[in-house]
């Protein structure tokens, strides 16, 4: 199975969802968070915790399948997320904006 972060995190990146992961696989830059998905464990915990319902597992929609791949590239690379930090400042707005 497979669990990714897509294109609603971005300028938002609310991190309810790293505090229910037991793995840690959550990395994140300043826009976004990502899965590693050589760590994730496909638990799912993640998803309810996401406010703007930006993580998909599989199937994945066919028009998320590109995060995959960002998400398998990016990870790895970034300091890891696991405690819960204030969000992408104006991701309330962002949030309204995409109807949550």
């Amino acid at each position: 199975m497979t669990t990714v972060v897509t294109d609603n995190c971005k300028r938002c990146r609310f991190t309810d969802c790293v505090t229910v992961c037991p793995v840690a696989c959550f990395h994140g830059d300043e826009e976004m968070l990502y899965i590693d998905p050589e760590v994730c464990i496909d638990c799912s915990a993640c998803i309810p915790k996401c406010p703007v319902e930006a993580i998909y597992e599989d199937p994945i929609p066919e028009d998320k399948q590109q995060w995959i791949e960002i998400n398998a590239e990016r990870a790895p690379g970034l300091p890891l997320i696991q405690d819960k930090q204030d969000p992408y400042p104006g991701a309330e707005e962002r949030q309204k904006e995409l109807g949550f």
